[in-house]
């Protein structure tokens, strides 16, 4: 199922990690109508993979026993049906990052890492949200709070007029500020997050801000540029876009 070479050092199997990482998160979220209805309740017991190239697919488990990497969850689309959408999307979200951990400590185990080289892996495992913070937004909730602590303190001290409609579009599509008073340790860890790939906010890049969730997004990981942006009055990210299709 994979043919992917095996990573044998620990950038390579956090490179492995963050590859099938960032297909989960494609699944769950910019992905995630193709993804609900590839889980046919109908169907046999169905998994979700990562995999490394940064793809995803929902298929049948190895046969295998034992199998050769450790197995995502089993039967995810059965549940499908039973519970709220959202339920339902972050339960697989949490399965996935418990399988994640599992297939990166596997290969540690298999080539024989020592403590330090652990310790350092999971360390670099650790830096980066996991998937359920990416899909249910709760990766960027403290960030939000300074950000609306920030707002109440600058309302307290006389509000700035809105001079025009660019100006405040302009202000939708920049990710949301750091606090002035953090270390830079602490911005790194409370920065903004993206919807998609569940990377952290980079200065040269454009990103746009759904006004659905209000989850900020990569501007190439939803397909949109500055000059498409300024002609978007209220934006509806991937997952917002197709929640109300799948519903129905």
């Amino acid at each position: 199922m994979e043919g992917h070479p095996i990573p044998r050092t620990v950038e390579e199997v956090f490179s492995d990690f963050r590859g099938r990482r960032a297909g989960l998160i494609k699944a769950l979220s910019t992905d995630v109508q193709k993804f609900y209805h590839q889980c046919d309740p109908e169907k046999e017991n169905l998994c979700l993979y990562g995999l490394p190239n940064e793809t995803w697919e929902v298929n049948l488990p190895v046969e295998e026993v034992p199998p050769e990497l450790p197995e995502p969850a089993l039967g995810i689309n059965f549940a499908r049906d039973g519970m709220l959408e959202k339920d339902w999307i972050s339960l697989v979200a949490v399965h996935s990052d418990s399988w994640l951990i599992s297939v990166a400590f596997y290969f540690g185990a298999r080539f024989g890492f020592g403590k330090n080289e652990r310790k350092r892996l999971f360390q670099m495992i650790n830096d980066l949200p996991t998937i359920f913070e990416v899909v249910t937004g709760n990766a960027k909730q403290s960030k939000d709070q300074s950000a609306n602590h920030n707002s109440s303190r600058s309302k307290s001290s006389g509000a700035k007029p809105r001079h025009s409609e660019s100006h405040t579009k302009a202000s939708k599509m920049s990710p949301p500020p750091k606090e002035d008073d953090e270390s830079e340790e602490e911005d790194d860890e409370q920065g903004a997050v993206c919807g998609a790939c569940g990377d952290n906010y980079g200065g040269d890049e454009f990103w746009i801000c759904c006004d659905a969730c209000e989850k900020w997004f990569h501007g190439k990981c939803v397909k949109i540029t500055p000059a498409k942006a300024e002609n978007i009055k209220h934006y509806k990210c991937p997952s917002c876009s197709t929640s109300k299709k799948i519903k129905a």
